[in-house]
């Protein structure tokens, strides 16, 4: 009997070890909310969800930002709202195609969501969707079981698109920097804007083999001239448009203009790569020691393509 007793007290202690991370909404503005997500890896504790998400409340109904990396993970982020408001949520729209952002979509839409992305995320989606959930089960294990990958049924045409709810207005718009299809939401009655995964603050942001250290300048330079009073990052701690600027933008300029430069003038790649080895404005940047090194190696190669 006391070998049961005990070995229900592990099974017991291990479940809610594995489900322990629970995000806490907060406010950014009147009916405006952020859920900031862990900086490490994704994990089994945290059911993937290290990331930013939002949600606005509308007289309407809720608007959520990006869905989640699994059905766990969109329940997780429901308990979140729900500790806010009892409206449903209306909508969910994807910022983008990273696990993370959207394999939560079919959670909410079997509770009546209408889940939208503009029509490149969801075809990103579509096309990545499998893949994606052969990877997170290294990391989620059995967390990720009843997940089921669904690209947003809605999608927007066009580079932007203006959304209303409640009285809500949005503005989804392409940054393809991160990955392809990635977009951010702007809310121009709020000057707030959910910038995906263009903007990171506290930690490095990452150049992935399909992303676009180019686009990725030119969107932070357009999100720039927006003047946000606030910025909802992918990652990191809720900012104003200086931190973004300094942990991102400034980054995005150093890809782009020395390390594009050196590409283009055909410099050896290992040479440039050890001169821009130290750079002190972002070794305080979480990863800095994994990332910085294979950020440089991919902005190289896109640069050298052109």
């Amino acid at each position: 009997m006391l070998k049961r007793f005990l070995l229900l007290i592990a099974l017991l202690t291990t479940v809610a070890g594995a489900h322990a991370y629970q995000p806490r909404a907060e406010k950014v503005a009147a009916n405006v909310y952020a859920l900031v997500g862990p900086l490490g890896q994704r994990s089994a504790e945290n059911d993937g969800l290290n990331a930013n998400y939002g949600f606005i409340v509308t007289r309407k109904g809720v608007i959520l930002i990006d869905s989640g990396a699994s059905r766990l993970g969109a329940q997780t982020i429901e308990v979140a709202i729900r500790k806010v408001t009892k409206q449903p949520v209306r909508w969910v729209l994807n910022t983008g195609s990273q696990d993370h952002r959207w394999l939560g979509n079919d959670y909410f839409a079997g509770k009546g969501a209408e889940v939208i992305a503009l029509a490149r995320t969801a075809a990103t989606q579509a096309e990545t969707g499998a893949q994606q959930l052969d990877n997170l089960e290294r990391f989620l294990g059995d967390r990720l079981r009843g997940t089921r990958p669904l690209p947003a049924p809605k999608t927007l045409t066009g580079e932007t698109a203006t959304l209303d709810l409640g009285g809500e207005t949005l503005v989804l718009a392409y940054t393809d920097a991160h990955y392809p299809g990635d977009a951010w939401v702007w809310l121009p009655k709020r000057r707030i804007v959910f910038s995906g995964d263009l903007v990171y603050v506290d930690r490095l942001l990452g150049v992935l083999p399909r992303s676009s250290v180019k686009h990725g300048q030119q969107a932070f330079r357009a999100l720039a001239a927006l003047k946000p009073a606030r910025i909802v990052p992918g990652h990191g701690r809720v900012c104003d448009l200086a931190q973004a600027q300094r942990e991102s933008g400034d980054y995005y300029d150093f890809l782009a203009d020395a390390i594009g430069r050196a590409a283009r003038e055909m410099e050896p790649m290992d040479a440039t790569l050890d001169r821009h080895a130290d750079l002190p404005a972002f070794r305080h940047l979480q990863n800095y020691g994994d990332l910085h090194r294979a950020n440089m190696n991919r902005a190289f190669t896109e640069f050298e393509a052109q």
